[in-house]
Parts: structure tokens; sequence; C-alpha cells
């Protein structure tokens, strides 16, 4: 089985390609179960696959919290598949402990580059970059599901010191950086709800017919870049980038 947790797109993308390829047809996308606080009860013959973003060089604790709520019976072995923009940094360790916590024999994680979607943070391809971008990491879907398809742990990404150092900084980074006081509507904003339907940790909702932040946000970016209108900014740091969906061919 494979249960996989996208804010724009890409972890998405590579879930749905790692079905195709081991042809497991069973899949769930777990932000439907956070947003209606579903834990459920799972059952899979074959190994489960995790695929999300990477969050602060970890999984996202919103995902993580999802894997520890719910219940996965039949295989006990898992595989991490994380998308990011640059790296994943020192998550391997992280990872080995839920698997522990939860009775799982850790198959080992797999990075997955994919465009940026970090608006709020950093620069985000435009769309010719960002399709060339998925069609390299298409190539390594491929060899990541071959060694799912033969029962093969996946190779050690321990990351090294320097990734360690980058992922013992998550906590400090969720304190300080992900917030949703800077984001607001602009007067391009159409009242639509796009972003409210989008937000899987229903921290968006209309007042007078525009969006309102609250303070449970996890910097997904769902609701800056799946505005229909653009009419979204997070502060001075999103102006003028284009916003970023994953591209589908």
């Amino acid at each position: 089985m494979i249960v996989y947790f996208s804010g724009t797109g890409n972890s998405r993308h590579v879930a749905l390609r790692l079905a195709e390829l081991v042809k497991d047809g069973q899949t769930l996308d777990a932000g439907r179960c956070i947003r209606s606080d579903e834990r459920p009860v799972l059952e899979s013959e074959a190994p489960y696959v995790f695929v999300c973003p990477t969050y602060a060089w970890r999984i996202p604790r919103i995902f993580e919290k999802f894997l520890r709520g719910a219940e996965f019976t039949g295989n006990d072995r898992v595989y991490f598949v994380m998308t990011c923009g640059d790296g994943i940094g020192g998550a391997q360790k992280y990872l080995e402990a839920l698997c522990a916590e939860k009775n799982w024999r850790f198959m080992g994680v797999k990075q997955i580059v994919m465009p940026e979607n970090y608006v709020a943070m950093f620069p985000v391809p435009a769309r010719e970059e960002a399709r060339s971008i998925v069609r390299r990491a298409d190539q390594v879907v491929a060899e990541t599901a071959a060694c799912i398809v033969a029962g093969e742990k996946l190779p050690d990404h321990s990351g090294g010191l320097p990734g360690r150092l980058l992922s013992a900084m998550t906590p400090a980074f969720y304190r300080w950086f992900v917030k949703a006081d800077a984001f607001r509507a602009t007067d391009a904003c159409c009242g639509c709800g796009a972003c409210e339907k989008a937000c899987v940790m229903r921290n968006i909702h209309l007042e007078a017919g525009r969006p309102v932040w609250g303070h449970e946000c996890t910097h997904c970016m769902a609701c800056i870049c799946g505005c229909p209108r653009q009419a979204i900014e997070y502060g001075k740091r999103s102006a003028g980038k284009p916003r970023y969906l994953c591209p589908e061919e």
C-alpha cells in the first residue's frame, strides 16, 4: 500500500508513479484523513510505502502524527520516499526511530528531488524548468520502484554530520518560521474558497468573502500555490515569484 501526503502535488505525483510501477492498486491520500481527523485501520499484504515532502529536513509533523495514530496491519516492511527541493538532511535517523516505535521493519528512505515549491522562502522554477526536473525525478522513481519490487533495502541515506545537524534544527525551524501570520489575500481575491478547501489543517476560513488564516499552519503552500487567481501573498517573500503546482504530462 502506498500512503502519501502532498501539498502542491510533488509527493502525489511520485506516489501515483510508484503505484503504477510496483503494480500496487492500494493508495491512500493521508491528507484527506488528516483533514477529517480520521485514524484509519489499514491492511496490506505488500510493503507499505510512505511518500511525503521534506519539511525542515524531516517528514512533516502532521504526517508523522498521522502515521503514529493510524494502525497498519499485514506486512511490517516499510519504505519511505521523501520529495525535496534540495535534500532530506539526516531524516533517516528519525524514521528509524519511528519504525522502532511502530514495530516496523525499516527498509530505507529515498530522496526524490522535485521542483522547489516553498514560495514563502525560496525561488520557484518556471513551468518548463519544473517539467524538466519532474522528468529527471521520474527516472529515480523507477529505480526506487525496482528496489521495492525486488524486496531490497534502499541505499543508506544517513546524511552524515551535515545532514544530522540540519535535521536537528527542525524544532527551531517550526518554532520561528512555520507560521501563517504573513499570508494575506490581495484585491485579486474573488472569495472562491479554494484556499479554504485546500488547507489540510482547516486553518483557513472565509470572513465576508475573504480568507483568514489561523494559527495551525504547516506551510504546505497548498493555499498560495493553488489559488486560481494568484491572489495570495506571503508578506513580501512571495512577490513576483511564480506559483507552483506539480505539472502533469
